[in-house]
């Protein structure tokens, strides 16, 4: 088990068993925010059951935001949480090459950030963390994204860091892939996240203890009631949990894969999250207003009590 810093330590112990909702950025078409929106949104997502809020993140697409725009979404984020004592992750890194992860790790430590989720990158991702830590000594949450997966040797190297709380994995289909992280995270006594919305029942079942996930950009309470049943005795609830869950993000998060943070915003906007004007993804690819119909169509809302009780029996 590697050294871990005392402020590391204390974050990975605050967010073991949290849902992080990886909060969506709400934006026009144009790609216009509006504040007050944003911070009604992260209100819901609390009130709906988020036990923790990331933004900034790679479903917030944080690397194509501006400097005053991260600013202001980590300055709502953090109204939220101090009223309902939610800790903040913001994403830091993954944008071009003018965009600099130390600075925005200090920008985000001075709004009241409670750690960084440090974006992968090319070249020397171990330096980059130890860059990170060196400007704004945040707490780090390393992230294995589909989009560019850590090689093992990497992955343990930056587990090692005294600064890096947990690891959040999201290799959406690399099973193999998903469990050796996990493995990794735990051995080296760092907090195993899973951020894995097509495999998330499995996760937690291979040793995952919270959850990141973008699938709670939206309808929160389908993914927090899988944490629920997984702490529960018996497996039937967590296996229709599960299944409901499934569902959901076979509608959200397929092909094109990006656009499910398009998805994730038409859904918030059908449930009153956001208004329809401000559920648009201009980072994303396009897709067909017929897609927008077919999936608010669709009921991913939870059974009442008594259902629940009947299935179970």
């Amino acid at each position: 088990m590697a050294p871990i810093d005392p402020r590391a330590a204390a974050l990975r112990d605050r967010l073991r068993g949290t849902l992080i909702a990886a909060a969506a950025t709400p934006m026009t078409g144009s790609g216009e925010v509006d504040l007050g929106v944003v911070s009604r949104y992260f209100a819901r997502l609390v009130a709906d059951g988020a036990t923790g809020l990331a933004v900034l993140a790679h479903t917030g697409r944080g690397p194509f935001l501006t400097p005053g725009i991260r600013a202001a979404v980590i300055e709502r984020a953090a109204a939220c949480a101090d009223a309902g004592d939610v800790p903040v992750l913001v994403g830091v890194g993954g944008g071009p090459d003018t965009s600099d992860p130390a600075e925005q790790a200090r920008v985000a430590a001075g709004l009241g950030a409670d750690g960084v989720l440090v974006f992968p990158s090319e070249g020397d991702r171990a330096a980059l963390h130890e860059e990170v830590w060196q400007a704004a000594r945040l707490p780090m949450i390393a992230f294995d994204l589909y989009t560019r997966p850590c090689p093992p040797g990497v992955l343990r190297e930056i587990l090692r860091h005294p600064g890096v709380a947990g690891l959040k994995t999201a290799l959406l289909s690399d099973a193999i892939g998903c469990q050796r992280a996990i493995a990794l995270a735990r051995e080296s006594g760092r907090l195993a996240i899973t951020g894995e919305d097509r495999m998330f029942g499995p996760s937690l079942l291979w040793g995952a203890e919270a959850a990141l996930v973008g699938i709670a950009a939206a309808a929160v309470e389908v993914t927090a009631e899988v944490l629920r049943a997984f702490r529960e005795p018996g497996l039937r609830a967590f296996e229709q949990a599960s299944g409901r869950l499934d569902r959901l993000a076979a509608a959200t998060f397929t092909e094109p894969m990006e656009g499910y943070v398009q998805r994730m915003l038409w859904l918030a906007a059908a449930e009153g999250s956001i208004p329809a004007t401000h559920a648009h993804d201009p980072h994303g690819p396009g897709l067909p207003d017929r897609e927008r119909l077919e999936l608010q169509a669709q009921d991913f809302s939870l059974p009442s009590t008594a259902e629940r009780a009947e299935a179970i029996a």
